[in-house]
């Protein structure tokens, strides 16, 4: 059943009750999911957080690496998540939070089968939120402040000219090779030649912990092949280079994340 996000209303859904349980059927399927910098360094030692550009509006998102092929996401398997950690975009569902109006909105998905009878109530019989809504509502906060933030890192290390494209190798036990492109990355070189004082702004920021905590992320790779091994197509290796627009065999392997 198609997502269909609503303002969540208390005359509306003054009766609904939601699962406290991740649904996971969701994202069985997807490979990437959007991550902020609010979560980098907790992610980054449990899978690559890489940036994609979306080829329609040329935004830059920064996202975590769940799968290696679209359709596939190798921390949901044996019915249970693979990793010490799950991004917050996949912990929010089935709450959004949006512009409405002037100002941010709490949204809910209508269709989601978390909406059941036998889960946490989000409004009192008075129709004040509940304490379980109250700390999803903190919680959608806090993730839209983060989201604001992550725009300002993008735009600074967009600006400072250290992003670059780099290419994954994939190569699989059968031995077929294929190349993932469209995925960016920080170029190290580049941020160890800045100038003191954009490196301090950085620092000042928070964003300089953040570009190591991506970079860093990218050793996770590794962690994906080992994942890999629950499926019917295991991975022999992964190999990173920087992208060439020689490489007219590769294949893109990036959407917008939907999550």
């Amino acid at each position: 059943m198609a997502i269909n996000y609503v303002p969540l209303d208390k005359d509306k859904h003054s009766a609904l009750k939601v699962s406290p349980k991740v649904n996971f059927e969701l994202v069985s399927k997807t490979h990437l999911a959007a991550a902020t910098i609010r979560e980098f360094a907790q992610l980054s030692g449990s899978m690559p957080i890489v940036f994609i550009e979306d080829p329609n509006t040329k935004n830059i998102h920064s996202v975590a690496m769940l799968g290696l092929e679209q359709g596939s996401n190798l921390f949901w398997a044996e019915d249970r998540w693979q990793g010490p950690h799950l991004p917050l975009n996949i912990q929010r569902y089935p709450f959004d939070i949006r512009p409405d109006g002037n100002q941010l909105g709490i949204y809910i998905d209508e269709n989601s089968d978390m909406l059941n009878d036998e889960g946490e109530a989000l409004f009192t019989e008075a129709g004040e939120p509940t304490e379980f809504l109250q700390n999803r509502q903190r919680f959608l906060t806090e993730l839209a402040n983060s989201e604001v933030q992550n725009q300002r890192f993008i735009k600074q290390v967009s600006e400072l000219e250290l992003l670059e494209e780099i290419q994954i190798r994939v190569t699989a036990r059968t031995g077929q090779v294929r190349n993932i492109t469209g995925v960016l990355s920080i170029n190290e070189k580049k941020l160890l030649d800045l100038p003191d004082d954009k490196v301090l702004e950085l620092h000042k920021a928070g964003f300089l912990g953040a570009a190591y905590s991506m970079m860093l992320s990218l050793g996770q790779l590794n962690r994906l092949v080992e994942l890999s091994n629950k499926t019917e197509n295991p991975v022999q290796s992964i190999q990173i280079s920087p992208a060439s627009t020689e490489d007219a065999a590769a294949t893109p392997a990036v959407e917008e994340p939907k999550t």
